[in-house]
């Protein structure tokens, strides 16, 4: 998704001219060259003193610096001068893919904002009686995929079979199983590690995983593996959520506002400049991270994101309706004893008010 963005200043366009990015596989990198905007230079003197006013924000990663939605442009908005542009102090920690635990950070007030794996993990953590709030969804689409070798035609052949798991069946794999007819009683369940090839080692004859880490590992490596895609067979999801902690959104809402103000710019620049975007999260990392893999991790999502955006909605905006059944699937599946008030889950005000007939409004009025 392309978006023609509103003329910015002679001199915030100069800052943001941008030189060279990291490459290459796992070990050190070298930090990319990048030249940042300015305090203040994209935004009113007001408006400035309004978002430092707001202090140090943190941002807390889903996981680690992996080059997911709502990792990757976060860490460019900061590398491209964004924030700084912005007037916003933002200081982002890698994640451990604990997201319960980064909503409990934000409830706290340890963390101001987050990402979250999608929907569904921000309505869990909401019925747990976690106080936060959503305030951005960018995917809408389940992120889970079910992996087999070629020669499986039909799910039912996996009655017998055994499946490997990371600690417990996704709600979604579990939900497109049962959506097939298939007794998944009859299917003996492993836990196993992060290693996919287990399947085409014969290890296991299907492997749960993510459409944007494991097919891809398989890909590189010349195998050749067979998805089964829970929104096939009518299974709810999203993917990359942002939360908010309340009071800090009531107190300080510019600097929410200009905070996905910023990240949203930068998902636009790497949706046309992945390398250089996981760079800076290679840089980030500093060592033992796997560029190539991450720029396929980015180019998969940022096109589950883009392709799944239902019509008449702009980048980031959340649909009430959407996750209302995502809630009720949740129930269904006995995730949740009750569906949260999505009024007082969901800020849906937020997004929309950041752009003008479709296209974002850069830099802020």
């Amino acid at each position: 998704m392309k978006t023609v963005l509103r003329t910015l200043a002679p001199a915030a366009v100069a800052a943001l001219v941008l030189a060279g990015c990291g490459g290459g596989g796992g070990g050190e990198q070298e930090t990319p060259s990048v030249s940042t905007a300015a305090e203040g230079s994209a935004i009113s003197p007001e408006r400035c003193a309004e978002n430092e006013a707001a202090g140090k924000i943190t941002y807390v990663t889903g996981y680690q610096y992996q080059a997911s939605a709502s990792i990757l442009d976060p860490i460019a908005a900061q590398a491209l001068g964004y924030f700084d542009a912005l007037c916003l102090d933002v200081e982002i920690q890698p994640g451990t893919g604990e997201t319960a635990q980064n909503a409990q950070l934000v409830a706290a007030g340890t963390a101001q904002l987050s990402s979250m794996s999608g929907g569904s993990d921000v309505l869990v953590n909401v019925a747990n009686g976690v106080d936060v709030k959503a305030v951005a969804l960018f995917g809408h689409v389940p992120i889970a995929t079910l992996m087999t070798k070629p020669d499986v035609t039909d799910l039912k052949q996996l009655e017998g079979t055994t499946l490997g798991q990371k600690g417990a069946l996704p709600v979604a794999i579990d939900a497109m199983l049962r959506a097939d007819g298939v007794d998944v009683d009859r299917i003996k369940q492993v836990v196993v590690g992060f290693d996919p090839t287990v399947l085409v080692r014969g290890q296991v004859e299907s492997l749960t995983g993510y459409k944007s880490n494991e097919p891809l590992t398989l890909k590189a490596l010349g195998e050749d593996v067979k998805l089964w895609n829970p929104e096939d067979y009518g299974v709810p999801g999203s993917i990359a959520a942002t939360i908010a902690n309340p009071a800090f959104l009531a107190e300080h809402p510019t600097a929410v506002q200009d905070f996905l103000r910023a990240q949203l710019h930068a998902f636009e620049h790497c949706e046309t400049a992945a390398a250089e975007c996981v760079g800076f999260a290679a840089s980030a990392a500093r060592s033992g991270y796997d560029t190539a893999h991450n720029v396929d991790v980015w180019t998969t999502e940022e096109g589950l994101v883009t392709s799944t955006l239902p019509a008449g909605q702009v980048l980031g905006q959340m649909d009430p309706a959407a996750m209302q059944t995502e809630g009720d699937f949740l129930l269904r599946m006995g995730q949740v004893k009750a569906v949260p008030d999505l009024t007082r889950v969901l800020d849906t005000a937020v997004v929309p008010a950041l752009y003008a007939n479709g296209t974002l409004v850069w830099p802020a009025p």
